[in-house]
């Protein structure tokens, strides 16, 4: 018996030292993005205290070793090629190009030159660079991803929940079948199977009692409450971990489960299907200095943030124009903005908000040419059709709209082949924007979207109305936006997936679940692939966890005793319990295969589907 004593207690101390193994090498992911938090930095001191010099390092400069710890906003830091960048900031002087794969997922270097803004984390490959910081320490990109990234392998999926509901009832049942299989045998069994008391099991002389024992350890040794228990966390640790490589910033489990089953995604225009670089393509007017209508209407937009108000603001800065001062600005979400300009209040926006803030009416028809106008002006601006433009109109106190002024994007990329791919998947696509009509059915058009999934001229209330009425109907639904306007949207679909540009932290990232740190649209296929491989390991884990016990837990209990004289002895029990608990933990790190064999499938599963199109 101390054999068989020691061979158990070897067996699940064996199970548990591998078991351990694969959970660390689960979270391998994690501690490479740990690693990437650098500890030291090479400060640049100047005698003159001042950094603005064009070289990398200045003939008055001193470098001192420091810990990163110690770096404070405004320090300028010099990091050689193959050193890993300590702090987010921008580059004050060098040229170089830096490996951000770590952050964004995307494995090609970005070219970095003064002015450009890096990220801690990320790896200086080509030439030294000399860094301003603008975050340090907890604040820093790197460091709020491994923070988030740990929240997120703490949040439980609901599946999650219903394995530890059936886990507590397992145990007890366990113990119940244990006791039952005691009593059968000692008392009925071997008494109806004489035959069993000649196995080994029941010892030399064939003792019912020891054989009623060893078969009721058995199957207290053998279930394995571990596998279920294990089955979720340790495929959502991986999945997580494995899209926070990815540029994925996943906020939990129960966010791959909800991603997972998503039947429609919802998409924003401007930013989103579009790159999110407005640029002015075209100004007309009624009767008005086209200068001047950009003058007063970049005087509006100075104090917006909307990506449309740069474009207006960065034009009229080209000019060299003197932005008039304005007063009590006004802005509404998704409409337009209004403020007083020299003593008279000026609107931009949406024709009819703008028509609406005073009281004057232009004629229609000088409404249909100065639309057309800007239009065709701003086609042969741009000379591609690859171009989404929206039209804002100006309108002044007295006179009522007085111009027009056409914002050209472009469309992003893989704008195109991520809808084309999403709707190959059967997923709807849905185009939901605040822009005009015209503006909003050219991108659907191009992209693949049908012209009954395009809504325009949608205000952000509108857009989370369309989002609420399709959960209403029982179906899931993942929203893409950037913008501010679409923070409300993201927060109340199943699923928001924000678009981060450069690091920085907006409405939209804070409000959704999941932040596509690549500000690649085709990150949205990724995430939805890697939710559905994580939630199918967890499902083949747990239905191996139930299988197993089914199947193992009989046969412990003696099933197969009497009519094919086989027997569990404890120290089997315990190995196979052990295994049981490693094959689980060992299939969750399969995922981390994932990645490469699933793209290169999906691109030959759409590649044919396109032949045969």
């Amino acid at each position: 018996m101390s054999r068989t004593q020691v061979m158990l207690l070897g067996f699940v101390l064996l199970g548990r030292s591998l078991e351990e193994r694969a959970r660390l090498k689960a979270s391998s992911d994690m501690n490479e993005l740990l690693s990437l938090i650098s500890t030291q930095s090479r400060l640049v001191i100047t005698s003159s205290g001042s950094n603005s010099s064009t070289d990398v390092v200045s003939s008055d400069a001193i470098c001192i070793e420091v810990p990163t710890d110690d770096i404070r906003v405004g320090d300028s830091l010099l990091v050689f090629p193959g050193e890993t960048i300590p702090v987010d900031g921008r580059v004050a002087a060098g040229r170089s190009v830096v490996d951000e794969s770590m952050l964004t997922g995307e494995s090609l270097p970005v070219f970095k030159e003064k002015g450009a803004s890096v990220s801690a984390g990320t790896i200086n490959w080509d030439s030294p660079l000399r860094i301003e910081a603008s975050s340090t320490g907890s604040n820093s990109t790197i460091s709020k991803i491994v923070n988030m990234v740990e929240d997120a392998q703490g949040r439980e999926a609901p599946i999650q929940r219903l394995a530890d509901t059936i886990a507590g009832p397992f145990v007890y049942s366990v113990m119940t079948l244990s006791a039952a299989t005691f009593g059968f045998w000692y008392y009925v069994g071997s008494n109806i199977f004489p035959d069993v008391l000649l196995n080994d099991i029941a010892g030399p002389e064939g003792d019912p009692l020891l054989l009623s024992l060893k078969l009721a350890v058995d199957v207290l040794v053998v279930s394995c409450p571990c596998a279920l228990g294990l089955a979720t966390p340790t495929a959502i640790l991986v999945g997580t971990s494995l899209g926070a490589r990815q540029g994925l910033l996943i906020r939990g489990g129960d966010v791959l489960e909800r991603l997972a089953s998503v039947d429609h995604v919802m998409l924003d225009k401007t930013g989103t299907l579009t790159e999110g670089k407005p640029a002015v393509s075209a100004i007309t007017s009624l009767g008005h200095e086209e200068l001047e209508i950009l003058q007063i209407a970049a005087a509006v937009e100075k104090t917006t943030s909307h990506p449309i108000a740069h474009a207006i603001i960065s034009k009229a800065e080209s000019l060299n124009l003197s932005i008039p001062v304005t007063r009590g600005q006004l802005a509404e979400s998704g409409s337009g903005t209004m403020a007083e300009v020299n003593g008279l209040l000026v609107a931009i926006g949406k024709l009819k908000w703008v028509q609406e803030r005073f009281q004057q009416k232009t004629d229609l028809s000088d409404l249909m040419t100065l639309e057309q106008s800007v239009m065709h002006k701003s086609l042969q601006d741009s000379q591609s059709s690859n171009h989404s433009t929206t039209v804002v109109y100006v309108g002044r106190e007295g006179e009522g709209v007085i111009g027009a002024i056409a914002i050209s994007d472009k469309l992003r990329e893989d704008a195109e082949s991520t809808i084309r791919r999403l709707q190959h998947k059967g997923i709807e696509t849905v185009l939901l924007s605040g822009d005009r009509e015209e503006a909003v059915a050219t991108v659907a058009k191009t992209v693949g979207i049908e012209d009954k999934f395009a809504n325009a001229s949608l205000t952000p209330q509108q857009k989370s109305a369309a989002i609420s009425g399709l959960q209403a109907s029982g179906h899931r639904v993942a929203m893409v936006g950037d913008g501010i306007n679409d923070a409300p949207s993201l927060a109340l679909a199943d699923v928001g997936i924000a678009l981060q540009v450069e690091g920085q932290e907006t409405a939209a990232s804070n409000a959704a679940s999941i932040i596509l740190l690549g500000n690649r649209l085709s990150q949205v296929l990724e995430a939805l692939d890697l939710a559905q491989a994580t939630m199918a390991k967890v499902h083949q884990n747990l239905s191996w966890a139930v299988a197993y016990n089914v199947v193992a837990i009989p046969i412990a209990a003696g099933v197969l005793l009497p009519n094919f004289d086989f027997a569990m002895t404890p120290s089997l029990s315990g190995g196979l319990m052990a295994m049981s608990s490693i094959f689980v933990v060992s299939n969750s790190l399969l995922l981390q295969l994932h990645g490469s064999q699933k793209k290169r499938k999906e691109n030959l599963t759409y590649k044919h589907a396109q032949k045969e199109q």
